[in-house]
């Protein structure tokens, strides 16, 4: 082993120590350094003897050592460094590197122990700095970075400042720049060290490594050496690296590795730190903490030195405050929680850091202010928490006045402060905070507004016609550099937006504790920060976050509105604020105000308005004066202090009142100090006046002090002040002039000083950039700077300091409406002007980032605003002028669809009308026809003009095509046309077909991938944002198919498309999409241009036939609700293609998808009915012969899915039974009609149980005649039978004699074929809602003629054709009545009355047919069930009958009335008149035609009527013989009273002889026949005597009952009383000529011919009288048997039955 191994002895501590003593001894000089080598020696020889001490002595400065040997070995190192001789001092300084870096040397290093070895040592190394050595200087620099890295020794206080000290001046003291720069990143590797522990409050922590290249960021550079900074930065590494001297040579475990992030914590912490860290909080308890701060405010205070005037360029002086400044940035850097948790470090921040900051801020040395935004960044970043009121300071006093300086800023400045704020704008919580804490606090500025706001002036650069001191090289750069800041804002803003609603998965809760959060990476600070911060420092806003802020923004824009309304007119805005409640009504409150809340007021008008002599004003400045308090105060000083707050007004009126009102509060607060307040007032003015004549520059003559005195003589009371008094006051007033506290005498721009009073900050403002007054500036920084901390020390007292922190986007909606116009603005005039691609791609950024922002928190004016003006500045509409930037708006439009579709909402029109242009320009490019060729049909008169497109491909190549296509788009148009070449007038120049053939070539970028990806990706929309896309596209598409000039396909093609992708979405979704594509289909389908309608159709029917590929669940009605458009366009159109074209698609539709139709079954039927009611036959053919395929072959399907839809069939075929074009068709409907009847009787309706129809949805086809109650049947699906029977039912009235017939079969023949499946009740629905109206329609119209036939001429007329039945119909129709209830007796027999009422009816008629029809079919309905009649039922018929016989009387009697007004001429009122008259004839002139019409028509009815009473007395003898075997008293009772009223009726109207005279006049001029009267009397009595007969012969025992015996006597007694009455000669009137017995007139004998045959069979029946009968009634018989003998008879017959009478019944009463 050689010598130099066994140097030291054995212990660690020797093996270093031995090496580099011996090389002490080596290198000193022996006489020089006698003393030094000897004690080296001896301590070699000691070191010979010591091995590592198993005793641990704590006091041992050497581990292994104990205190004495530790002393001793030492010495000679002390020496060795206090020698001043490079090589002895160098090994020695090796050695104590090594010592400390290997963890060999322990202890606490104080001042307090000067004799401790380690503080001589290091004081010592300290002092051995100063040699001007390099190596030296190294040398030093690694001992003090050792020292102070090792975990061992405790540094302590003022010791640890003269290290730092050390290291400064051999930064500022040293000549080598390697030095230099090593010095600094010594100091700042020392700084991470000392303050890393303060946050761990331990020792043993993990220390990072300082980059020498981030220190020399702002100074420097020049220093560096070609590789200095690489070795600096291995010099650093080094000495932090070097090895403890392995494990066993320090008996403590390495703690747990700390990772720190940008000067944040790691969460890995060990508990001790943590709990070091809870209890340093008090500020005092910890050294390590202690060391610290004491650390950081001589940092501080090094940084405030000041040059003194003498010296003012000492660079030394300079160098260290930057120095100290960079020191101060690398604590901040990595400064972590305990600056914000820990009282007194927030505090040392606010009151030295921020101290230093603001005192060189009034430094112009660029390098400053680099640093002091660097270190306010960090402040910003890391502790805004707890710095509130401070950053409003600063914020606007570093970044701002920067910012908003346009026209004359400093390149550098103002890159530093843009770099600032695109460093911010890249953390969204920073962002957020700053809107939270400043924009919407009441005592703040609004910062995020004015850095927006500044940042828009710098974009759109000095306004044109200023003067500026910029380049434009760097106009362009501040410009691109703002807008950068602009975007990266409204990037910030989504992002946070983003993190905020994904939640917890994106962003990680902070707990309540002071455990530090990781930070998210590539920020710069925490999302949380404030999660750390105590309570006390921050205010967490809950749910409701965004209403209260809300509520203090709004409250806040308000009292901003009040004071900029006070500045312009101070009684309005006084006004104003209290009529909102921002300041109380009382005059005490508004001077509160006034003097209180200064901060943005305007001192003049203050002043203005103090001085207003209104009531409310004079009160306020009362108020305003009363609440100074002057006691104990001078004059001037009083007048000084009552100033500060506003400016005197310039009338001398107001100031007297102001001054006046001064001098009385003056003197009640100083009582004795002038005799009155006269005095003072007087003293006032002319101190005022003094201070105007003093420090006015423009007053050339300045009043002295023996002026001052002499003008105010006698003004106490009529003696003078005392004139030291006076003189005084006049040297205070002449050299400082009373002003208000931040007054300033350098004018600004007026936004500068609105900003500025808004801040407080005039005064600050004029202390930084240095416009005071030279000889006071000093004086005056102090007083501002004091003015400054008083401002901190009141607000940090306010509630509103407390510092907020949201998690509610709602928060964005403010932010967006103070930021979204400057945006815009910014973006849009940078898009504009800029053809740089970085530029215009950042403008392009930040439309998205704003659009994603606006668009998701559904800021609709905002967001349109956004993606109009990007959509504008695509110049799609004028692409001869695109560029490069145009198409990459283009681009980011698309992208925009892509990434923000499910929030764009109605902006989606414009970017699809973009997408539709885009498709335009392509298609010319390409040279592919317009689709306005397709619709050729509508512009024959363009197509004919234009040339053929034919040359169109080669448009990029050759651009000679004069096309008008192609010319129209060159001309371009505004971006509201709805097509793009609107602009038709003017020429194209061949140039601008280039430049537009170029462009052409620049869309190639965008492929029809882009271009469709935005339709198909309407699949990943959410439900809202696809009905919000559809509308838009329909809105686009419906002006691209409008457009006058150049109609388009592009988005009708792309919404079949979008239909064909989104028809798989969840049906509720789908039936909104589609509730808007029907109106559109609709619209569209009911345009004017025919081409386009008819395309529109096709379009539909494509859709349409893809849609019913899907299947349908039962109950749905999608596919009803998508065949609707086909409806509705059908029922509107009023084109006939459309119309054909729309049932050929139907009918192509159904027949290929017959399957999936269903709900669709309704529309379907509704387009056919619609078209079975169509003008056109071939429309109404082809529309037919789909139905019938549709009925014979596909029946099943129709209610397969829903049986109503059946119902919707039989409506569509009554529709086509109706068809006037072709009877074969009306008649084929109504067989499909009896074969739905089949198909419905087999049970072909597949219906659900569950839905079966109740009486709530059946339809009633019959509103008159039943209440929808008649069907409430719930059997089965009886139901569905009722559209179909009742319409039938009406068909029946069809004016075509053909189709009522088959009606009228077809319904009866359902009826009979499938009522057995009819319940009682359903029957009686049928009854009453089918048949019964059949028959009321037909008999309604002639009861209405009965009784109103008299009204008018026009309704005695005969009804048109087709209003009534014929013998026919009605024929038919009752044999088909009188079928079905013979058929179904038993189940209808209780509809027996309303048969027999409509039977009765019908005999009623006065039309022969009817009546005819109406007697066979009761006859024939008793013949075959009369049978089975119970009495009441016969009772019925009979009373039937007799109403019928009677209803008639009183209308016919009412006609008859109307002859009464009607003179007939000829005609007289005595009876020979009229018979003499009888053969006279007269023309129809003698009449008038009114009269002729009226006559005619009573002669018609008299005929018809009398017809129809025989016709009941017919049917009444018929109905007697059926009923004979079982007649009852009751029914015998009813005939005989309609025999006798039909008799009486007779005889009644027989007896009207005038009547018959005018009647048989009208009658011979009508050339008519004449009413049977006497007829109808004969036959009456006839039937009548003929029925008492029988009834006398046939059912003796009832007739004996009745006593039918007497009535027939009665009647034949009528009957020859008539008779006998014809014989007469005169009338009763005439008294009877005596002798005389004149023959009868020829009227008469005809007449009385007529009635022999009544009177014989009344004789014979009289004589048929058994003889106790005629016994009887002889009395009353006989002389009327005697008047016969003296009358005259036209016939033997009576003379003949007579002489029987008298022979055979009166002569054996006479002989007996």
């Amino acid at each position: 082993m050689s010598a130099s191994q066994t140097l030291g002895g054995v212990s660690r501590a020797g093996r270093i120590l031995g090496p580099s003593l011996d090389k002490i001894i080596k290198n000193a000089a022996w006489r020089k350094h006698s003393h030094l080598v000897s004690a080296s020696k001896s301590a070699l020889d000691k070191l010979d003897s010591l091995s590592d001490s198993p005793l641990n002595d704590p006091n041992s400065p050497v581990v292994g050592f104990l205190f004495p040997d530790a002393e001793s070995v030492l010495a000679p190192l002390l020496l060795a460094v206090d020698s001043a001789h490079p090589k002895v001092v160098e090994p020695a300084l090796d050695c104590a590197f090594k010592l400390f870096s290997l963890g060999l040397f322990r202890g606490e290093i104080h001042s307090a122990a000067p004799k401790f070895v380690l503080f001589r040592l290091i004081d010592s190394v300290c002092k051995t700095g100063g040699l001007g050595d390099d190596a030296i200087e190294l040398a030093v620099l690694r001992v003090l970075l050792a020292a102070v890295r090792s975990p061992l020794v405790a540094i302590r206080g003022d010791f640890l400042v003269s290290i730092v000290r050390s290291c400064y001046n051999v930064y500022l003291g040293g000549l080598n720049g390697t030095n230099q720069i090593c010095a600094k990143s010594v100091l700042a590797q020392i700084m991470v060290i000392v303050f890393t522990r303060v946050e761990a409050d331990a020792m043993h922590v993990s220390i990072p490594r300082v980059s020498v290249n981030e220190l020399l960021e702002f100074t420097d550079k020049n220093l560096n050496e070609g590789s200095s900074i690489l070795f600096c930065q291995n010099f650093v590494n080094e000495v932090m690296e070097a090895s403890y001297g392995g494990p066993d040579s320090v008996n403590m475990a390495a703690p747990s590795p700390r990772r720190l992030q940008n000067g944040n914590a790691s969460e890995s912490g060990d508990g001790e730190a943590n709990d070091g860290a809870e209890s340093g909080e008090g500020g005092g308890s910890s050294k390590i903490r202690d060391d610290g701060f004491l650390l950081f405010k001589n940092l501080c205070k090094l940084s405030m030195k000041f040059l003194s005037q003498e010296h003012s360029d000492d660079q030394i002086l300079l160098r260290g405050k930057i120095l100290s400044l960079e020191l101060l940035k690398v604590v901040m850097d990595n400064g972590g929680p305990i600056w914000r948790t820990n009282d007194r470090f927030l505090n040392g921040i606010k009151q030295f850091l921020c101290l230093s900051l603001l005192k060189n801020s009034a430094l112009s040395v660029m390098s400053i202010f680099q640093l002091q935004c660097s270190i306010f960044t960090s402040l910003l970043s890391k502790f805004r928490s707890g710095l509130k009121e401070e950053i409003g300071i600063f914020f606007p006093m570093l970044v701002l006045r920067v910012l908003e300086n346009v026209l004359q800023p400093s390149f550098l400045q103002k890159m530093t402060v843009l770099n600032l704020l695109e460093k911010i704008s890249h953390d969204s919580q920073i962002i957020i905070d700053i809107f939270v804490n400043y924009d919407c606090d009441v005592d703040s500025p609004n910062i995020f507004e004015r850095i927006v706001n500044g940042l828009l002036k710098t974009a759109l650069g000095p306004p044109s016609g200023s003067t500026t001191t910029l380049s434009p090289v760097q106009d362009i750069t501040f410009r691109h550099e703002s807008v950068k800041c602009l975007v990266n804002i409204i990037k910030s803003m989504g992002a946070w937006m983003d993190r905020q609603r994904l939640g917890d998965s994106y962003l990680p809760k902070t707990n309540e504790s002071d455990t530090p959060s990781e930070k998210t990476e590539n920020q710069l600070t925490l999302n949380g920060e404030e999660g750390i911060v105590s309570e006390n420092d921050v205010q967490p806003e809950g749910n409701s976050d965004a209403v209260t802020l809300e509520q203090r923004r709004a409250f806040k824009l308000e009292l901003q509105k009040g004071i900029s309304l006070f500045n312009r007119k101070p009684s309005k805005g006084i006004e104003f604020l209290i009529s909102t409640k921002k300041i109380g009504g009382s005059p005490a409150d508004v001077a509160s105000f006034l003097r209180n809340n200064t901060t943005g007021l305007n001192e003049t008008m203050i002043g203005d308005y103090l001085g207003e002599r209104e009531e409310f004003p004079l009160k306020v400045m009362h108020a305003y004066v009363d609440s100074f308090n002057f006691k104990g105060m001078d004059f001037g000083e009083a007048i000084r202090f009552f100033l500060r707050g506003f400016k005197l007004p310039g009338e001398a009126q107001k100031i007297d009142r102001i001054m006046e009102k001064f001098a009385e509060r003056y003197c009640k607060c100083s009582p004795n100090s002038f005799t009155s307040a006269d005095t003072a007032y007087v003293l006032a003015y002319s101190v005022i006046m003094l201070n105007t004549d003093a420090h006015n520059s423009m007053v050339k003559d300045k009043m002295t002090k023996a002026d001052f005195i002499r003008n105010n003589r006698g003004i106490d009371d009529g003696k003078d002040l005392p004139e030291e008094y006076l003189g005084a006051l006049y040297d205070q007033i002449v050299k400082n002039e009373i002003k208000m506290k931040a007054d300033s005498s350098v004018p600004q721009s007026k936004q500068e000083n609105s900003f500025n009073k808004l801040l407080g900050l005039d005064g600050i403002l004029n202390l930084v950039t240095g416009k005071q007054t030279e000889e006071k500036a000093l004086g005056a920084n102090g007083l501002l700077i004091k003015d400054i901390q008083e401002q901190f020390k009141a607000k940090s007292g306010k509630s509103e300091s407390v510092y907020h922190s949201v998690t509610d986007v709602a928060i964005l909606r403010f932010m967006v409406e103070v930021c979204w116009g400057p945006m815009l603005a910014a973006f849009s005039v940078t898009l504009d002007q800029s053809d740089d691609r970085l530029a215009t791609s950042q403008c392009l950024h930040g439309f998205r980032y704003a659009i994603h922002v606006t668009a998701l928190m559904g800021m609709q004016t905002q967001r349109d605003a956004f993606v109009t003006s990007m959509a504008k500045f695509t110049y799609l509409h004028n692409a001869a002028d695109m560029r490069q930037k145009n198409v990459d708006a283009v681009k980011a439009i698309i992208t925009i669809a892509i990434e923000d579709g499910n929030h764009l909402q109605e902006a989606w029109e414009h970017i699809l009308t973009c997408l539709s242009r885009i498709e335009h320009l392509q298609l010319l490019g390409e040279g592919a026809p317009t689709d306005a060729t397709f619709f050729s049909g509508s512009n024959n008169e363009l197509d004919d003009k234009s040339p053929r497109p034919i040359g169109f491909a080669s448009l990029k190549k050759k651009g000679t095509i004069q096309n008008p296509a192609v010319m129209a788009v060159v001309r371009g148009g505004s971006y509201d046309s709805t097509s793009i070449g609107i602009n038709t007038s003017g020429l194209v120049s061949p140039e601008q077909i280039n430049n537009f053939i170029s462009n052409l070539n620049l869309l190639d970028q965008i492929g029809n991938f882009e271009l469709n990806h935005v339709f198909a990706h309407s699949q990943s929309l959410n439900s809202e944002a696809i009905v919000a896309f559809v509308k838009s596209l329909c809105k686009v598409s419906m002006s691209e198919l409008q457009s006058p000039t150049d109609p388009r396909v592009f988005s009708l093609t792309k919404i079949v498309e979008i239909a064909h992708y989104n028809m798989n979405r969840i049906r509720l979704v789908w039936s909104r999409i589609w509730n808007v594509l029907s109106d559109f289909f609709v619209s569209v389908g009911l345009s004017e241009n025919l081409s386009v309608a008819i395309f529109v159709m096709d379009s539909l029917r494509q859709l349409a036939m893809k849609f019913l590929e899907r299947e349908e669940l039962a109950n749905y009605n999608f596919q009803n609700e998508f065949l609707r458009p086909f409806v509705i366009v059908m029922q509107k159109s009023s084109s006939t293609e459309i119309r054909e074209l729309i049932v050929r698609c139907i009918s192509q539709m159904v027949l290929s998808r017959v399957k999936n139709v269903k709900s669709g079954w309704k529309s379907v039927f509704m387009v056919f009915t619609t078209a079975a009611a169509d003008e056109r036959k071939n429309i109404v053919l082809l529309a037919f012969e789909t139905m019938e395929k549709i009925v014979r072959e596909y029946f099943p399907y129709i209610t397969e899915t829903e049986a109503l839809t059946f119902t919707d069939c039989v409506k569509c075929l009554l529709t086509f039974t109706n068809s006037r074009f072709n009877s074969d068709v009306s008649l084929n409907a109504i067989a499909f009609l009896r074969f739905c009847a089949v198909k419905l009787a087999e049970g072909g309706l597949v219906y659900n149980k569950n839905s079966e129809v109740d009486g709530s949805s059946i339809p009633n086809a019959n509103e008159g005649a039943s209440t929808v109650e008649d069907f409430n049947d719930k059997d089965d699906h009886t139901s569905f039978w009722v559209p179909l029977l009742t319409g039938l039912s009406k068909l029946t009235n069809d004016p075509r004699s053909a189709i009522r017939k088959g009606s009228l079969e077809v319904l009866f023949n359902i009826l009979k074929d499938h009522g057995h499946l009819f319940s009682n009740l359903f029957w009686t629905a049928v009854f009453n809602s089918v048949i019964f109206p059949i028959f009321k329609g037909a008999s309604d119209k002639k009861d209405t003629d009965m009784k109103n036939g008299q009204s008018s001429p026009v309704s005695m007329s005969p009804r048109p054709e087709g209003s009534t039945w014929d013998s026919e119909t009605s024929a038919v129709a009752t044999d088909c009545l009188i079928d079905l209830f013979v058929s179904f007796f038993d189940v209808v027999r209780p509809q027996l009355p309303s048969v027999i009422s409509i039977l009765t009816g019908l005999i009623r008629s006065p039309v022969q047919g009817p009546a005819t029809a109406g007697v066979g079919a009761l006859v024939r309905l008793s013949s075959e069930v009369g049978s089975r009649f119970s009495e009441d039922e016969w009772n019925a018929i009979f009373l039937g009958l007799k109403e019928a016989a009677t209803s008639a009387v009183p209308g016919f009697l009412k006609v008859l009335r109307t002859m009464d007004n009607i003179n007939v001429p000829g005609l007289s009122d005595s009876y020979s008149d009229i018979d003499m008259s009888s053969d006279q004839g007269y023309s129809n002139e003698d009449l008038e035609d009114d009269n002729l019409q009226t006559a005619s028509y009573v002669v018609l009815r008299v005929k018809s009527h009398v017809a129809m009473q025989l016709l009941i007395l017919q049917v009444a003898a018929d109905l007697y013989k059926i009923h004979l075997e079982t007649f009852s008293a009751a029914n015998m009772t009813v005939l005989l009273e309609v025999f006798s009223l039909v008799s009486s009726h007779a005889h009644e109207l027989n007896s009207e002889t005038i009547l018959q005279k005018k009647l048989e006049k009208v009658c011979s001029i009508l050339e008519l026949t004449a009413p049977p009267i006497v007829h109808f009397e004969n036959e009456s009595y006839k039937n009548f005597l003929n029925f008492l007969q029988n009834s006398l012969v046939d059912n003796p025992s009832l007739s004996k009952k009745m006593n039918i015996e007497a009535k027939l006597v009665a009647v034949c007694e009528d009957i020859l009383q008539i008779y006998l009455k014809c014989t007469e000669l005169q009338s009763s009137e005439q008294k009877p000529v005596l002798h005389w017995i004149l023959p009868l007139g020829t009227a008469k004998k005809e007449e009385l011919a007529t009635r022999t045959f009544l009177a014989v069979s009344a004789l014979q029946a009289l004589s048929g009288l058994e003889k106790a009968s005629f016994r009887r009634h002889v009395s009353q018989l006989f002389p009327l048997l005697v008047d016969l003998v003296k009358s005259e008879h036209t016939s033997g017959e009576v003379q003949h039955v007579l002489s029987n009478i008298f022979q055979s019944c009166i002569g054996p009463i006479i002989m007996e």
